[in-house]
Order: structure tokens, then C-alpha cells, then sequence
């Protein structure tokens, strides 16, 4: 696994910072549908038994929020991925079908409140940084476009920004050349949900991305 470290200025923001890191080897597919059955299962789950107005106020993502704002970034304008997900799921009943690896990592998200890093291992070059965005920083995130990430949590590695928990970018995606993937499950207070939300990962690899040679990372901001 790639050096993966905090920033001292991340850190000074928000101290209790935590990532609970993942690399492990996948088998691409486009779709999984024993997988996608989990997925509507735990969406049917959601529908009731969460209200669009408490997503907020889950500890995760109130966490989340709370962190963004103290960077310096309004989390309604740029909404964190988690909450994206699971204002879609209680307002349509669905999430984007991606693929096998990105999907587990979306059910991950949507069962915990954890906004997650997914990205293609290889992609990424020498150390990891989790920072915070500079402006005029050049990121392209998938389905955005180019994004703003001036105040936002940002991992970069030697070619600059390849990830934010709003939306991670297209130079490190998951694709079908991907081999070897980097799980990133970010809780910006204690918790000891996040423990729940690796095993969680974990299993769903092994189970329907016929994951091996796991490696396991906690970096703690202090």
C-alpha cells in the first residue's frame, strides 16, 4: 500500500480525523446481480426506516458536515458523496449502477454514512496526502466535470488531486483495466462504526469481487 498520510494543516482543522485504508487485488464486472440484490434490498431497508430530513443528522454525515464547514467548505452546495446517495435513494429509490467494485463501495457508504474513496491502485503515484484544496486546484471529478475543491478534504498524490469525499476523479477511477484497488472510508470523529464499515468492505470484496492479498491501513490524524 501507497505511504498515505494527514496534513498538519487537515490535522489543526480537524483533529479526530481517522481512515481506515484497504487495498486489496478485484476482478472487474459490470455488473453483479446477486450484489445488485443486496444493494435494492438495503434500499427497500432505507425507504423505511429513514426520512429524507434526518440524513443530516446521522453521525456520520453530521460529522462530515461539520468538518467541511471548518475547512472552509459549505457541505449543502457540495454535497458529501454519502449524503448524495442516500438523499437518492429516498427520493428515487436508487443508486447509479457503476460496476461490482464501485457498487460494494456505494452499499458500504449507504449502510454506515461514510463518504468513500474508491480508486484504480495503480493509478496513483508515490505517496498519498489527505489535504485540504487550494484554489484554482485542477481536479476533474467523474460526472462533474471540472469541480472546485478550494477549502474541500483532498487526496493528492505526486500528480497533484485525485480525490475528494464529494467526488473522486476520473484520472484514478475504477474501470475494467483496474487490478488493484484502494478503499478509502473516511470518519472525521471517533467512531466505532468505522470498524463495522471495514469488515462490512471487507466481506462484500471477497464475496462479489473475488478480492485477495488484502492490506489494512488505520491513519489517525494525531
Amino acid at each position: 500500500m501507497q505511504s498515505i498520510t494527514i496534513s498538519s494543516e487537515l490535522t489543526e482543522k480537524v483533529p479526530a480525523l481517522v481512515l481506515s485504508c484497504i487495498e486489496c487485488d478485484v476482478k472487474f464486472q459490470e455488473h453483479n446481480s446477486e450484489l445488485w440484490k443486496e444493494i435494492e434490498s438495503k434500499i427497500e431497508e432505507l425507504n423505511k426506516s429513514l426520512r429524507v430530513e434526518e440524513i443530516s443528522k446521522m453521525p456520520a454525515i453530521a460529522a462530515s458536515r461539520r468538518a467541511y464547514k471548518v475547512c472552509g467548505k459549505d457541505p449543502a452546495r457540495y454535497r458529501l458523496s454519502a449524503e448524495a446517495l442516500l438523499r437518492r435513494v429516498l427520493k428515487r429509490g436508487e443508486i447509479y449502477q457503476i460496476n461490482n467494485v464501485v457498487d460494494q463501495l456505494n452499499l458500504v457508504s449507504i449502510s454506515s454514512g461514510f463518504s468513500i474513496g474508491g480508486y484504480d491502485a495503480d493509478s496513483i503515484t508515490g505517496a498519498v496526502t489527505f489535504g485540504i484544496g487550494k484554489k484554482d486546484e485542477a481536479y476533474e471529478g467523474i460526472g462533474r466535470g471540472e469541480l472546485n475543491i478550494e477549502f474541500m478534504p483532498v487526496f493528492r498524490d505526486a500528480k497533484g488531486a485525485f480525490g475528494t469525499p464529494t467526488s473522486d476523479s476520473v484520472r484514478t477511477c475504477v474501470t475494467e483495466q483496474t487490478k488493484r484497488f484502494l478503499m478509502i472510508i473516511i470518519a472525521y470523529e471517533p467512531t466505532e462504526s468505522i470498524k463495522n464499515a471495514t469488515n462490512q468492505a471487507q466481506e462484500l470484496l471477497k464475496k462479489h469481487a473475488g478480492a485477495t492479498n488484502f492490506e489494512l491501513k488505520i491513519i489517525q490524524a494525531i
